[in-house]
């Protein structure tokens, strides 16, 4: 007899694996870790109005590739303290590097992503936290597969009252 499993909410599969008793024993839908992103921003403290960049590390399973299409996109979510020249940004806009392996296209992610800001002159002073994410396709060659994830990311980040002094030369 096989049986076939839906996709049913996460709760649910929460509830009747406790009811069964099997929790800790079956990983959930969703909880294998294919990307890891380290966050940070440069510099770490900001004044109002100076520049600085939000770097991503992306890191991805062995034997797994990303692909550039449909859309790898990291978002941002609404940060008042930061100033984005746009809300979310795909590998074009990144300008990162589409390799080509064996007929199969995939991103470079060898190199760190680096998006720059401008701190808001409303900025509070104070310890505040950036949150985003990345929607990406992971394939495996090997095993023939291709699946649609978010990897979420926070970076904290201080803001001091004073302003940026402005560039003497511009």
């Amino acid at each position: 007899m096989r049986i076939r499993l839906y996709s049913p909410g996460r709760s649910a599969v929460i509830l009747a694996l406790t009811a069964v008793g099997f929790l800790a024993a079956l990983p959930l839908p969703g909880d294998e870790e294919l990307l890891r992103i380290e966050a940070s921003l440069r510099p770490k403290s900001l004044s109002r109005s100076e520049e600085g960049q939000v770097v991503l590390r992306v890191m991805i399973r062995p034997g797994l590739t990303i692909s550039p299409h449909p859309s790898f996109t990291i978002e941002f979510a609404p940060c008042r303290e930061l100033v984005f020249p746009k809300n979310f940004y795909t590998h074009s806009d990144l300008n990162m590097e589409v390799l080509e392996k064996d007929g199969e296209q995939f991103l470079d992610i060898q190199k760190p992503v680096e998006i720059p800001f401008t701190v808001s002159l409303e900025a509070k002073r104070g310890s505040h936290i950036l949150e985003g994410k990345i929607k990406y396709f992971a394939r495996s060659k090997k095993d023939g597969w291709c699946l649609k994830n978010t990897a979420r990311f926070a970076i904290p980040f201080f803001t001091r009252q004073t302003i940026a002094p402005r560039n003497k030369n511009t």
